[in-house]
């Protein structure tokens, strides 16, 4: 036995904001909304899916932002990412350069960070 993929990744967020979820992952990010099972709608929250890319938001009542703890994402055009990013008000970061990457980091709406990388051209 072995774990074979990740499903998923979930971050948390606070109670009613889910617009601000929308307007980032889908709005900014492109990651398109996807529709929650019915047992768990009610537990607010968003889901965001492309493809294999599965980013789900749930409510947490005492919500703390991770701050180190972040996934990475791959994209395929990091600098108009970063100018729509900076446009609509996210601050980015640059880190210590990683071999074969461009890479940024931003916190989405509720503090969570968030790397953007984009592999270099060979």
């Amino acid at each position: 036995m072995r774990v074979r993929r990740l499903d998923h990744v979930l971050l948390a967020m606070p109670a009613g904001r889910e617009s601000d979820a929308r307007q980032f992952y889908q709005g900014i990010l492109g990651i398109p909304e996807a529709s929650k099972p019915e047992a768990l709608a009610a537990r607010g929250g968003c889901w965001f899916e492309d493809g294999e890319l599965k980013i789900h938001l749930g409510v947490e009542k005492d919500f703390v932002p991770a701050r180190k703890a972040h996934p990475a994402f791959i994209v395929d055009d990091l600098a108009g990412l970063e100018f729509k990013l900076k446009a609509s008000g996210y601050p980015v970061a640059h880190d210590a350069p990683l071999d074969g990457y461009d890479r940024i980091f931003v916190n989405d709406p509720f503090g969570n960070r968030i790397e953007l990388m984009q592999p270099k051209p060979r």
